[in-house]
């Protein structure tokens, strides 16, 4: 790996940890707002990422991918524990605590959007960064030298980028996503049965085609996303 790639690399790795931080801290906050405190007493209402790290999830597995390809990344981090014998209304606030996760990547992904707009109305050089990355999504400007505006706009974009990959990814419904806990409570007893069997095979989906799963996802929401910063 070149100084350029690891610089960027260095750059997504810090954006994943954050962004599987607040991940997890929404899980944790909604759970003890629905009358869970399990994960409150375990200290993982925080966006400190020590908290949160998963060896694998969050560590082995991203490095790998970032050496083989700094282009597409993702990663988990250490589940949340949620008690839902807790909750006054079981079945809703487990699918609210666990849509609460993807939900937070979703509203940071449009705050990282909301400064890079602010950055390109109060700059003219801002402007032309935002206009740039927006337009060709060359991170590559990460290394540029010269404007202080050039790794903050890079950072924000990928933020946009990476949070809008952990929503889609962690909305599959494979287990053991979050999408595959809210679908769960919609099958009967006998196909959760199945479903639940799945386990490994889950797995083998996401690794294989869930690449292509989360860019037909997320794709949509990026294009509208750049669109909105090239209009400004």
């Amino acid at each position: 790996m070149d100084q350029s790639h690891l610089i960027l690399a260095i750059f997504e790795f810090a954006v994943l940890l954050f962004s599987l931080s607040i991940h997890e801290a929404a899980h944790a906050w909604t759970a003890n707002r629905l009358g869970d405190p399990t994960a409150r007493m375990l200290g993982r209402i925080t966006l400190n990422p020590v908290k949160h790290i998963d060896l694998f999830g969050t560590i082995i597995l991203p490095i790998i991918m970032l050496v083989i390809n700094p282009n597409f990344l993702f990663g988990w981090a250490k589940p949340t524990p949620v008690t839902p014998r807790n909750f006054k209304n079981v079945t809703r606030d487990d699918i609210l605590t666990t849509l609460a996760g993807p939900a937070s990547n979703i509203l940071a992904a449009v705050a990282a959007a909301v400064v890079l707009l602010i950055i390109s109305h109060t700059s003219r050089d801002g402007a032309a960064i935002v206009h740039y990355v927006a337009a060709s999504g060359d991170l590559s400007i990460l290394m540029a030298s010269g404007s202080l505006l050039i790794p903050l706009v890079g950072l924000f974009y990928l933020a946009i980028f990476l949070n809008l990959i952990l929503a889609a990814f962690n909305l599959l419904p494979l287990p053991p996503l979050d999408g595959s806990h809210v679908f769960r409570h919609l099958l009967p007893a006998r196909a959760l049965r199945v479903y639940d069997s799945i386990g490994i095979f889950g797995l083998f989906v996401i690794f294989i085609w869930g690449g292509p799963l989360i860019g037909f996802l997320i794709n949509p929401a990026l294009t509208g996303l750049r669109r909105i910063l090239l209009s400004f």
